[in-house]
């Protein structure tokens, strides 16, 4: 009687040999088939494989390789490639906890619920998929597997001081690419190995760290997934991940399963973490290192058993909904987003005339979207594909060569290599799908030499860009304790071996730019060891130092001298920023923390100074109420407050809440409520650093040029804010000055806005601008600008130069109407005007015109006559302005006013007695006693 097929699950962390333990048991049978999780992986069971049986006997096939020889008897395949239904004595799923991975979970749930082999099965992957396996597996055996090595947590570690044989893992192609480019400044290089890879430019990476060309490898979670590697220590630079549709935390099993590369054999590990990646919770540290995690609870699925016989049939049974509880559907994957776009194109969907073209449309959207370009991008390939294969039978071969040649070029940097090695691995997959294709052979030939070709480029790029082996070499002698010379000068510079390497600038060693070539890295290393005690002396003397030997920049910066310190960050508050001190990691943490405690009390000094008033106004308890919540408004706006954007809090402020706020030095001006005091320069660029720190910005603005009652408007270069923190408003093509603008507004309530007025003068002076620059400075305020054209007016001193001499003197006894004025004074009455006696009319005596003489109004032929321009400004209301801000007060609106001057119709008429009010000053009854004609006018005033 046969032998019923045993089930084993072989659970367990990493290291603890499965994948050789499976391996051994399927050469133990005639035939098998083992499913890995990785192509990287594939390829490196199956080199391990043919070096123990020979390469007629095994197969290796993924989505885009496919070997089979003749008297295959093992087949090494991803999980996604497994062949069935070849009736093979032993199969192994590998990472069988990938059953709950959103995208892949629904194939390992399918290997894991059909795949079985004839005499033996197993499921190789973690403990956490034990109850689940057990639920869902009748008759499953269990083997647990016990780590042969520890592993322990070192905490965080900087890049710098990572020690050798270490991994360090990031999940984002940029984190990768930084951190090897670090580690080739500051170790000498690292090799890159990410699942993008092909496997020709992944083996020929992984061989520079395993002989030692380099001691350091940055990797993506590819690692994590059985890559045997010599790394003593695994650091994370992130603990969270991108999944495909979002950033997610990573799992502490998911951590596990990383940190467990770390130490194989028998030799022990060590994982951390490094760059921005925060230390690791206690508990995840202890779960990670005591291998206890929860248990996986729910499986992904798919519905295997899908109809062919109409598209929408197929998406029926992919909708499918799992019959036991453990498993869920399945987030919608690539292919059937793409089934869904396709079936929905009328081209497409005309096409579809029986299962057969059904289960091809099916075949086509599973091509992976390598490229990784747009989902749009991805149908429209998909799309051509499919159409040529139902109307030709096959892609066209010049089609597909054209495609590929386009790829065939080995020029280029990393990204552009990696982007056509992706590309070429549509094709690749393409290739080996069988009669897609005239020539299977062929093309699987060609795709392979150009996929090898890009591969054996991107190596070489990538070892050019991150790899400096002469520098490893040099640090490698260093690590053996052969003694360079290194020293100081008074002057900072230093020097090893007698030459220039470079000098101290404030805190931190700056490389000679002409240092190359093999003995760069080890000048500075044996730079920096010289600079030690140099460092200590520097920040003491540093600490030591006056406030007048430092300052900040308009950007930020803090500087020492001439020597750049530090900077200023954004903390807590506005007026309390944050300083980052620039000082070299192999400086002490104790000079780190000196520069740092000396550049705070710095900053902190100089806001309090500068911005004292502000100060005053926070620390003054005697304000209450609204006036305590205006002068906070004051403080966050550091002084400056469009009236605009509080015209409500204005209002509501009483006369005593006000005054209490001008004794502060508050000013509550039509346009800009402001603190004078803090417009001069040094408190203007202050508060531009401390406002562009609070708001994020990349580049600081700069504060304007001092002195200057108007600057160049540029709204569209500016950040939004920028001009009332510099002092200024925008209106129009300039900004003027705030304080100017109120003095401007001053003149602007004397003038009538309604009828109109001309720009005076005064008006010009103060803004400083020409006509034509204050009509637009008017605009921008809100007032309308009519220019006009005249006949300019002669100046007053021409005029009295071309009038008639002055009459002279009465002569004696004659009375002239001063003297009766003045006899009217001393009489003490004005007397009433008698009516005059009519005269008879006098016929004029009027020369007759000479020849020469020109008319009256007209003008002489040999003279034009100047014309002038001028503006009139009238108040065009709140929607013609560029800016917030209410009119002046006591502007007069231009047209009709509007008010309850005119009643409805059929409303009531004003009353008669009802009291009206003008915004014209009231005419005075009373005569000036020091008018020399007051006794007249009195007594006139008297007789009427």
């Amino acid at each position: 009687m046969a032998e019923p097929p045993r089930i084993y699950a072989v659970l367990g962390p990493t290291n603890t040999g499965k994948t050789h333990y499976a391996i051994e048991r399927m050469l133990g049978y005639r035939t098998g088939v083992i499913g890995l999780p990785l192509r990287l992986l594939a390829r490196e069971v199956y080199d391990k494989i043919v070096a123990l049986r020979g390469p007629s006997v095994v197969a290796l096939v993924t989505g885009e390789e496919r070997i089979v020889p003749p008297r295959t008897k093992y087949w090494v395949a991803t999980v996604e490639a497994m062949p069935e239904g070849i009736g093979a004595d032993f199969v192994a799923v590998d990472e069988i906890q990938l059953c709950a991975d959103p995208e892949r979970g629904h194939v390992f749930t399918d290997r894991l619920l059909r795949m079985r082999g004839l005499k033996e099965t197993q499921f190789l992957g973690a403990a956490t998929m034990r109850s689940a396996i057990a639920s869902l597996v009748p008759g499953v055996q269990f083997q647990s597997r016990e780590r042969m090595s520890q592993l322990s947590y070192t905490g965080p570690k900087k890049l710098s001081k990572m020690p050798g044989r270490s991994a360090i893992v990031g999940f984002s192609l940029d984190n990768v690419y930084a951190m090897a480019e670090l580690l080739r400044r500051q170790k000498g290089g690292a090799a890159v190995v990410m699942g993008a890879l092909s496997p020709r430019t992944r083996n020929a990476q992984v061989e520079l760290y395993q002989n030692g060309d380099v001691d350091y490898l940055v990797a993506t979670d590819a690692i994590g997934m059985g890559l045997n590697l010599d790394v003593d220590h695994v650091a994370f630079s992130a603990l969270s991940k991108f999944d495909g549709r979002r950033m997610r935390p990573l799992h502490p099993n998911e951590l596990a399963q990383i940190a467990g590369r770390a130490g194989r054999g028998m030799r022990h590990g060590t994982f951390g973490v490094t760059g921005e990646a925060p230390d690791l919770q206690e508990e995840v540290v202890t779960a990670i290192t005591e291998h206890r995690f929860a248990p996986i609870t729910r499986l992904e699925w798919r519905n295997p058993e899908l109809r062919f016989g109409t598209v929408e049939a197929l998406l029926a049974s992919l909708d499918a909904k799992p019959e036991l509880p453990m498993l869920g559907r399945s987030r919608e994957a690539d292919d059937v987003v793409a089934l869904r776009t396709l079936a929905q194109m009328p081209d497409i969907r005309d096409r579809l005339g029986d299962a057969t073209r059904v289960k091809l449309l099916w075949d086509v959207c599973r091509i992976p979207d390598f490229r990784g370009i747009s989902s749009s991008e991805h149908a429209a390939l998909l799309e051509r594909i499919y159409t040529d294969m139902t109307a030709l039978g096959r892609i066209p071969d010049d089609w597909l060569a054209r495609q590929i040649k386009r790829l065939d070029r080995t020029d280029g940097d990393i990204d552009t290599l990696s982007k056509r090695l992706a590309f070429i691995r549509t094709w690749t997959y393409v290739a080996q799908r069988k009669g897609w294709v005239d020539d299977e052979t062929h093309w699987r030939g060609v795709t392979r030499v150009v996929e090898d070709r890009l591969s054996d480029a991107l190596h070489g790029a990538l070892t050019q860009r991150f790899v400096d082996r002469r520098t490893s070499v040099l640090l490698r002698r260093l690590k053996q304790k052969e003694a360079v010379v290194a020293e100081v000068s008074e002057n900072g510079d230093v020097t090893v071996e007698g030459e220039y390497a470079g000098r101290l600038a404030g805190f931190r060693f700056i490389r000679d730019k002409a240092a190359s070539g093999p003995e760069a890295k080890a000048l500075d290393q044996a730079s920096l060891q010289a600079l030690a005690p140099h460092f200590h002396l520097r920040a003491d003397r540093f600490y030591n130092a006056p406030d007048t030997e430092i300052d900040f920049t308009e950007q930020g910066g803090l500087m020492w001298g001439e020597e750049a310190v530090g900077k200023l960050v954004k903390g807590s508050d506005t007026l309390k920023p944050s300083v980052k001190v620039f000082v070299d990691d192999e400086a002490s943490e104790d000079v780190r923390q000196k520069v740092e405690r000396r550049l705070q009390h710095f900053i902190d000094r100089k806001i309090a100074a500068l911005f004292e008033p502000l100060m005053a106004i926070q620390k003054d308890e005697a304000l209450t109420g609204l006036a305590r919540g205006f002068g906070y408004r004051m403080v966050e706006a550091m002084g400056v407050l469009p009236r605009g954007d509080i015209a409500e809090e204005v209002k509501a402020l009483d006369q005593d809440a006000r005054g209490a706020l001008r004794k502060h030095g508050v000013r509550f001006g039509q346009f800009t409520v402001f603190m004078p005091a803090l417009l001069k320069p040094a408190p203007t660029r202050l508060r531009l650093v401390l406002w562009s720190l609070s708001q994020g910005l990349d580049e600081f603005p700069e504060a304007p040029p001092p002195g200057l009652v108007t600057v160049p408007a540029t709204t569209a270069s500016t950040p939004p804010g920028y001009f009332a923190m510099a002092g200024y408003r925008a209106a129009g093509e300039r900004a003027i000055r705030i304080d100017m603008l109120e003095r401007l507004a001053d003149m602007l309530r004397a003038a009538d806005s309604r009828s109109g007025f001309e720009a005076s003068a005064d008006m010009l002076s103060i803004t400083g601008m020409t006509l034509e620059q204050f009509a637009d400075l008017m605009q921008g305020l809100g007032y309308k600008a009519e220019r006009g054209e005249r006949e300019k007016v002669k100046p007053v001193d021409q005029v009295m130069e071309d009038a008639p001499a002055p009459a002279a003197d009465a002569p004696d006894g004659v009375t002239t109407a001063q003297d009766e004025v003045e006899q009217i004074a001393d009489a003490g009455e004005a007397p009433v005007a008698s009516d005059p006696a009519p005269e008879g009319e006098v016929e004029p005596d009027i020369p007759a015109m000479s020849e020469t003489e020109v008319p009256p109004g007209e003008t002489p032929d040999d003279q034009t006559p100047e014309i002038e321009v001028f503006y009139t400004f009238t108040w065009a209301g709140r929607g013609n302005r560029q800016s917030r801000g209410d009119a002046p007060r006591g502007a007069k609106p231009a047209g009709k006013p509007k008010g309850k001057g005119r009643p409805k119709k059929g409303g009531k008429p004003p009353a008669k007695d009802a009291k009206t009010f003008s915004s014209k000053p009231s005419k005075s009854d009373k005569i000036d006693p020091d008018n020399p004609f007051a006794a007249a006018l009195m007594g006139l005033k008297t007789k009427e």
